[in-house]
């Protein structure tokens, strides 16, 4: 695509929001504008100090476009499976 390191707004709406897709039940999900698409999720989402405050993991597309509601999970819930990762 060739425009890396490309910033956006990422405002927060929501820090506990829960959501369903395809049948499954997210919850304590953070809830931003930020731009997610398919190939930049599971990047950080991170805050003005720098400070990496979540995985953003989905959006909300009824359309299959993206209409500015993504999703992320809370860093403190990653902490522990990466710690675990790290360890084997």
């Amino acid at each position: 695509f060739g425009l890396e390191q490309t910033v956006t707004a990422g405002i927060i709406s929501d820090d506990s929001r829960s959501l369903v897709i395809e049948g499954e039940t997210y919850q304590d999900m953070i809830q931003t504008d930020a731009a997610i698409n398919r190939g930049n999720s599971g990047g950080p989402l991170v805050n003005l100090k720098g400070e990496v405050i979540g995985m953003n993991t989905a959006i909300y597309a009824p359309t299959g476009v993206f209409a500015g509601v993504a999703f992320a999970i809370p860093i403190n819930r990653i902490k522990p499976i990466l710690k675990e990762a790290i360890t084997r």
